[in-house]
């Protein structure tokens, strides 16, 4: 695939989930919450086929990655959800999709996701290893925090009184750290 080629296959993924945030984002604002709201999962899984169609996880090592962030997520999530160690005593709503013993697949998804994501963007503020790491894993904990502000609101996630402790970011910062350090390990 030629530069020009993946960047019109860049272009059309952004405009695709432009046009579906903007329009939520209208639809909201015009009284239609929860119509919106109950179209996350399917919103989630379309920016996860434009992810896939323009990151390239076409090595085994991104593959295994991947993989491995997927597990780890719903793993750690699994954990969150059962004993309120990790993050916090919490539990999913039904706004995020299929859930395996309560946990949402597509939060599994995300968490594969975010370590790539974050670390393309830490890429061209950061030129050593360990800063790069630092940073992606700082924006992975930072999208925790602003998502935190409205996930009971459109029933996400709903932490135990209502507010995520500082365990929960601490737990976030400290995966985040451990996903970043494999990730960079296997480029």
């Amino acid at each position: 695939m030629t530069n020009k080629s993946s960047m019109v296959q860049v272009y059309i993924a952004l405009g695709i989930i432009w046009l579906f945030h903007i329009s939520a984002l209208i639809g909201i604002t015009l009284g239609y919450v929860d119509w919106f709201i109950e179209k996350t999962p399917l919103n989630l899984c379309i920016c996860l086929v434009l992810f896939l169609w323009v990151y390239p996880i076409r090595s085994i090592r991104h593959v295994a990655a991947f993989l491995l962030f997927f597990i780890g997520g719903m793993l750690a999530e699994w954990i969150g959800v059962h004993y309120g160690i990790l993050f916090g005593s919490y539990e999913y709503g039904a706004n995020f999709g299929l859930k395996i013993d309560g946990v949402p697949y597509l939060i599994g998804a995300y968490w594969a996701l975010l370590p790539f994501i974050t670390a393309s963007v830490s890429d061209y503020f950061a030129k050593s290893r360990i800063a790069k790491i630092f940073i992606a894993a700082t924006l992975m904990t930072l999208l925790d925090y602003f998502m935190e502000f409205n996930a009971h609101r459109f029933d996400f996630w709903e932490f135990e009184g209502g507010i995520a402790s500082m365990q929960n970011y601490i737990t976030w910062f400290i995966l985040a750290l451990l996903f970043q350090g494999i990730l960079h390990y296997m480029k």
